[in-house]
């Protein structure tokens, strides 16, 4: 599998930078997945431009990248060390990425056990399975991004390589998110049903069901910050839910950089 690099449609000054960071992320021998735009183009077809690279990895191999480059003569920071940190150098930078922050699922060892490969830039690197890729993108809905639709693409490309009981597994404490997604898939492309196990939707729908003829829980929650720290904290600072994500109330939701 290759991905044309000019389909992405990088900034012509951060080309190199990307071709040369790839190069020497494989030549370290960290174990890395590429993520985001690149391998939502590889596994649908889909183009689009994107001004930088996500790499995801294990907590446990993140400082190893991050002082890899650091010797090399990069600046790096850890932005978030709950799960993020980024590779800097003459103004660009990649994202280093080893948690999905708002809902604690890590990028495990799990992720690495089925992977396509394919040459970007150049250089053949592994990129994020479909069913990881789904798990990256179920969680980010707020006012200024949303990536159902990317959930949406892959799940119509990827099907049959979708693990989808690992899906669930991996869903388990947030399956009506899960459900959601499969639903609005359902509602987008009325004609591709097929493509979800009609056994997934069943065991969903039904915990549905059952959870309808339970009491609602004692303690008032707001789930809303893990899809959107920003949009959901009235909430939580005047309408008396309780929270259920780490960031804090005066901590800034916008990237400074």
């Amino acid at each position: 599998m290759t991905c044309d690099p000019l389909a992405f449609d990088p900034p012509p000054e951060a080309k190199q930078f990307y071709t040369d960071s790839l190069a020497e992320l494989v030549a370290s021998g960290i174990p890395f997945l590429l993520s985001g735009t690149y391998a939502l183009g590889c596994l649908t077809g889909i183009v689009r431009p994107t001004k930088d690279l996500d790499v995801f990895c294990k907590a446990g191999d993140a400082p190893r990248i991050l002082a890899h480059f650091r010797q090399r003569g990069h600046e790096v920071e850890f932005e978030d060390e709950r799960w993020i940190g980024k590779v800097w150098k003459d103004g660009h930078f990649f994202d280093v990425i080893y948690n999905i922050s708002s809902a604690s699922l890590p990028v495990t060892e799990e992720w690495f056990h089925d992977v396509a490969h394919a040459e970007v830039y150049g250089t053949r690197v592994r990129i994020t399975p479909p069913t990881e890729f789904i798990l990256s993108k179920l969680f980010i809905q707020d006012r200024y991004r949303y990536d159902g639709a990317d959930v949406a693409h892959m799940i119509l490309k990827q099907h049959e390589a979708i693990k989808w009981q690992r899906l669930l597994d991996a869903m388990e404490l947030h399956w009506e998110l899960l459900l959601i997604h499969l639903l609005n898939f359902r509602f987008i492309y009325p004609t591709e049903r097929h493509c979800i196990p009609l056994w997934l939707f069943e065991e969903l729908l039904g915990r549905l069901q059952t959870r309808a003829e339970l009491p609602v829980p004692n303690i008032r929650v707001c789930r809303g910050r893990l899809l959107s720290p920003r949009d959901y904290l009235v909430d939580i600072t005047e309408w008396g839910f309780a929270d259920v994500v780490g960031k804090g109330l005066e901590e800034s939701h916008d990237r400074n950089k």
